[in-house]
């Protein structure tokens, strides 16, 4: 099928305006679409999250959104007794990410913001397969671009989906989604010390272990100067904050802290 070719970008990456990001690669996680400790996608929450997408829409940034499964499935703890192979346990956990990829996209459309869910794993009936020029022209259009079905390839995490999708649609940034507000020295729910990290580079979130995203994830945004920013989710207006430029949450990238110059 024939695809219109979008407007040429200039430069490899568009670049910020002042009052905040133009393309943005948001990274939702399953557990987002559902209450802690539940499982499924629940109204309520899905509710939540598109009304803070379109929050960030009305900024005039274009939001591609990478969904995660994990309340729905997950691959890897499904392999763990070796009943199923891991390969077909990574599929089983992105289609997965296609149901919550479905939801978002019609929670979304019927509040009003017009949205497409595009899939690596082919499900003609059900979503568009993903195309980057595809791609490219929703943004173009003003919609929501919703990337289900991982890279299409076992093995790989939704955070390397995040990297490899922020990298191919030239986007500025991918903000993570997460349950606390930035990336600690430790789990804080854990170690009452730990303290948060205003800015890290990659190399020292990948030196230190952080678990910020998976080293795969990590090397591709270093590699394609694709700046991180983890931010806690659920508090209202945050996606829009992070949009526009506020200072929330940890920053990822490749420039050294005074710290680390010291």
């Amino acid at each position: 099928m024939p695809v219109d070719s979008p407007t040429p970008k200039t430069g490899p990456h568009m670049s910020q305006s002042p009052t905040g990001y133009s393309r943005v690669l948001l990274k939702l996680s399953g557990e987002a679409f559902c209450a802690p400790g539940s499982f499924g996608v629940e109204p309520e929450e899905l509710r939540v999250i598109a009304a803070e997408i379109i929050s960030a829409v009305k900024t005039g940034a274009q939001v591609g959104v990478v969904v995660g499964g994990g309340n729905i499935i997950r691959g890897g703890q499904l392999a763990q007794d070796k009943l199923i192979h891991r390969a077909t346990a990574d599929y089983m956990g992105m289609l997965g990410t296609v149901i919550n990829g479905l939801a978002l996209k019609e929670a979304l459309t019927s509040m009003g913001q017009d949205a497409r869910c595009l899939t690596a794993v082919e499900i003609p009936a059900v979503a568009e397969r993903f195309i980057r020029l595809r791609a490219l022209r929703h943004f173009e259009k003003g919609r929501v671009v919703i990337l289900a079905g991982g890279t299409g390839n076992p093995f790989f995490t939704t955070d390397s989906c995040a990297a490899l999708r922020a990298t191919e649609l030239e986007c500025d940034i991918v903000l993570k989604a997460t349950k606390v507000d930035g990336v600690y020295t430790a789990d804080p729910n854990i170690d009452p010390s730990a303290t948060r990290y205003d800015h890290i580079t990659y190399a020292e979130a990948l030196e230190k272990r952080l678990q910020v995203m998976d080293a795969t994830a990590l090397a591709m945004c270093q590699d394609n100067n694709i700046p991180i920013l983890v931010f806690k989710f659920k508090e209202s207006g945050n996606i829009r904050r992070v949009v526009e430029g506020e200072p929330i949450g940890t920053r990822i990238d490749g420039v050294p802290s005074a710290a680390s110059q010291a």
